[in-house]
């Protein structure tokens, strides 16, 4: 007997509040990271797990590729769950695995050597591009969602503008701090989040090299109720709506937010998981906020109607945000944003869950710390479910 297709059935199953709360792991790969090497006998000094740094879907959401600790590329196949080939690049590391516009191709960050970017054909495993001029570790990555171009951010203090056809960079930010990078929907704006500063800056593509045209300061007034001073927040992603409207800022601490991207207002802070600032519970949170290994554990769901989000103890959170309050007229920094509880928490992995990715195309999810899941709802009829269809028929 053929083993069950993991997404079999749910490409067009539209997101509701009852799919989302059904999300089981249907297809678990505990050998997704090779293990580190075991340390001399008597050693007294245990070895950390090795967990998958970041994960990338193709634009059809046929494939799923990770990058590990390991220094290997995993290649997977949504549709069937099995994995597909394996790459290693042990000599320059991995991290950032991004899919461009094809689905045989991907840049991704080093990690060790130099800080080069590299372009990456899949099918022969040959390096097509260097994108070279980041002195210092790329932290963030990002493809253009409407043309072959893209942009990186490092702890170089810069961001620069790339187009996979050339290998010198088109633009150059120079900023004051490490700074993080988004594209929104359409290609036309990109946001740029600095660190240290509390500020994200909106900038026009065609137009980067000319001032933000809005500059938007992440401050939550309710984290003066916690300590005081409040601890800063520390950002280490960011990700655009489908509409281009909000922008989700994840932070390594125990809270994200979702912030107005044509206004500025900060609208709602996303609570109820434990922060990737630490890489361990029993680890204590140091005085100054700092990045962990957070960065890939919270993004939206392709409608923008759910975020999905990872944590600390390997818990998996749901949230809705379909009915965020509007905000209109002046920032009003003092305003405390919308405190939205996960709409579901469901067990995920031994260990941190330090990725999440929702597929674009199926109802589906993958999450990844030391082993990868591919979920998919549950479709298994409650037995209520079942007693409640048929009195509505008796009753028809």
């Amino acid at each position: 007997m053929a083993p069950p297709n993991p997404t079999n059935g749910v490409a067009s199953l539209p997101l509701t509040n009852a799919i989302m709360t059904k999300l089981k792991p249907a297809k678990i790969f505990k050998a997704a990271v090779e293990p580190a090497p075991s340390l001399p006998p008597g050693s007294r000094t245990l070895t950390p797990p090795r967990h998958i740094t970041g994960l990338s879907f193709d634009d059809r959401g046929d494939q799923l590729i990770t990058a590990a600790e390991d220094e290997t590329f995993r290649l997977y196949n949504c549709k069937t769950g099995k994995p597909t080939k394996t790459l290693h690049s042990k000599k320059y590391g991995v991290d950032l695995p991004r899919f461009t516009h094809k689905n045989s191709a991907i840049i991704y960050a080093s990690t060790k050597e130099d800080d080069t970017i590299r372009y990456h054909s899949l099918h022969d495993n040959k390096y097509l591009q260097y994108f070279k001029g980041h002195t210092q570790r790329v932290i963030s990555l990002e493809m253009s969602p409407v043309d072959d171009g893209f942009m990186s951010g490092s702890m170089d203090k810069s961001v620069r503008l790339w187009d996979l056809r050339a290998p010198q960079c088109r633009g150059l930010l120079s900023l004051p701090a490490p700074s993080l990078v988004a594209y929104d929907a359409t290609g036309v704006v990109f946001a740029v989040a600095v660190n240290h500063y509390g500020r994200i800056l909106m900038y026009d593509h065609a137009n980067f090299d000319k001032a933000p045209f809005l500059t938007i300061t992440l401050d939550d007034p309710t984290l003066a109720r916690v300590s005081f001073p409040p601890r800063a927040i520390y950002m280490t992603s960011m990700a655009f709506s489908s509409s281009g409207k909000y922008l989700l800022v994840g932070c390594s601490g125990d809270a994200h937010y979702i912030v107005d991207a044509f206004e500025g207002h900060v609208l709602a802070k996303l609570e109820g998981h434990i922060g990737l600032e630490r890489r361990r519970l029993d680890t204590p949170i140091s005085i100054e906020p700092q990045r962990g290994c957070s960065g890939e554990e919270v993004s939206w769901t392709p409608d923008s109607k759910y975020i999905v989000g990872g944590g600390l103890d390997g818990r998996i959170c749901v949230w809705d945000v379909q009915n965020i309050p509007p905000r209109e007229g002046t920032v009003d920094l003092k305003l405390a944003p919308m405190r939205i509880q996960p709409l579901a928490k469901t067990d995920g992995h031994p260990g941190p869950a330090r990725c999440v990715r929702f597929n674009p195309r199926l109802a589906m999810m993958a999450t990844a710390g030391a082993e990868l899941a591919f979920w998919t709802p549950d479709q298994t009829a409650d037995a209520d479910e079942v007693a409640k269809e048929l009195l509505r028929k008796a009753g028809t």
